[in-house]
């Protein structure tokens, strides 16, 4: 084979070399310059989410001004608006009686009567008495006219004559004595029938027929009990804070454990008018319509009175609240969104929500549960809504 054959192709020129050798140094500073500024840039970001995250994100609540009158809730008890509970005005024994508990009854039936033994004896006695007063009246007057008739012939003296008129006279008082004597007995003999005062339903009997029974009140359990119950008397006691809002026409709704999800309208009276001394609250009287005979009296019921409304007055959550070594406070954002703590004053409870009474404005923003740390000062961030990328301001 031949010399011509067998010889290598022609080596690369020089110029050719430095141009490659070009390139790939260019190749390599090129991507040693997207490496420096791709870490420049990923740190950049990194510096930048970490400050972002630094800054604490809070949720704002905007005070509200309340719409409708705030409720007063207390526990309360429903009385008969009449009660009388009936004694004997005779002493004697039960000799009957008409009506039992739970019988509806009106003013003037009988209820029960007494036999009084004792009591007839001494209205017959009474009697005795004057129709012996009566006959020594009689004889008193024909005396005194017979005397009086003597002393225009001089047969008897001025004296005598005196003394028979004065003695008539003592009759006569003697006579009305005993009438009235026995007017009073016979009066007394009225009280064996026991009668009802008023239209209303017996809610109690406590006697039976020969039971021995005692004239007064307080010396036994009383013969019978009437109460009218048409309507019915409702007693709360409202703290001392709240008197002053609860006048008579105030509207109340009551509900009772045995009517579960119904409620019944009642309206205030009256009240005391006084502060109890010992648990700081005034007594409250309500009337409440019961001519279905529903309710109960002596049944406990729960009274939500309606408060008037307070133009001036702000609601914030109760979560807005802080309380510390300075005081009840809240944290509010300024127009830069740094945080100014303002001291507040609450003037009612209503749970989630409290009632502001000085401190913070309609158009202030509150935060609402402030993160721990938080002071005058610190730049916050409002938390954003993703669906619109707003802020979202917690009402």
């Amino acid at each position: 084979m031949s010399s011509e054959l067998i010889s290598s192709p022609n080596p690369p020129s020089k110029p050719r070399l430095r141009l490659a050798a070009s390139i790939a140094v260019i190749v390599a500073l090129v991507i040693v310059v997207a490496g420096i500024a791709t870490r420049a840039s990923d740190a950049h970001q990194l510096k930048q989410w970490t400050e972002a995250q630094a800054v604490p994100t809070v949720n704002v609540a905007l005070p509200e001004r309340s719409g409708t009158g705030s409720g007063l809730e207390l526990p309360g008890r429903l009385e008969a608006y009449a009660r009388a509970p009936i004694y004997a005005r005779v002493s004697g024994y039960l000799k009957s009686w008409k009506v039992d508990i739970g019988a509806p009854v009106k003013s003037g039936q009988l209820l029960a009567e007494i036999e009084t033994p004792d009591l007839d004896q001494q209205l017959l006695q009474a009697k005795a008495d004057l129709a012996s007063a009566e006959a020594n009246a009689a004889l008193a007057t024909t005396t005194a006219k017979r005397w009086q008739s003597m002393l225009g012939s001089d047969s008897v003296s001025r004296q005598e004559v005196d003394e028979k008129t004065g003695d008539l006279t003592a009759k006569q008082a003697m006579v009305k004595a005993s009438r009235a004597n026995v007017d009073r007995i016979e009066a007394m003999k009225g009280f064996t029938r026991i009668v009802a005062p008023f239209d209303g339903v017996v809610t109690a009997r406590e006697t039976d027929v020969g039971a021995l029974i005692n004239a007064g009140s307080g010396s036994g359990p009383e013969l019978f009990v009437v109460s009218d119950v048409r309507q019915l008397r409702v007693y709360i006691q409202v703290p001392q804070n709240y008197a002053p809002s609860i006048r008579p026409g105030t509207m109340a709704e009551l509900s009772l454990p045995e009517y579960p999800g119904r409620s019944f309208a009642g309206k205030v009276e009256s009240t005391s008018q006084a502060i109890n001394a010992s648990s700081g609250t005034t007594l409250v009287q309500l009337a409440v319509d019961n001519s279905e005979g529903k309710l109960l009296p002596g049944s406990y019921a729960s009274v939500r009175l309606k408060l008037p409304v307070d133009a001036a007055a702000l609601r914030l959550p109760a979560s807005a609240l802080v309380f510390d070594g300075k005081g009840l406070r809240v944290a509010t954002l300024g127009s830069d969104d740094r945080v100014l703590f303002k001291t507040v004053t609450i003037t009612r409870d209503y749970g989630k929500t409290v009632e502001v009474g000085s401190g913070v404005g309609a158009a202030d923003r509150v935060i609402d549960s402030p993160p721990d740390g938080l002071v005058d000062g610190d730049h916050v961030q409002t938390a954003k809504n993703e669906a619109t990328g707003k802020s979202h301001e917690k009402a």
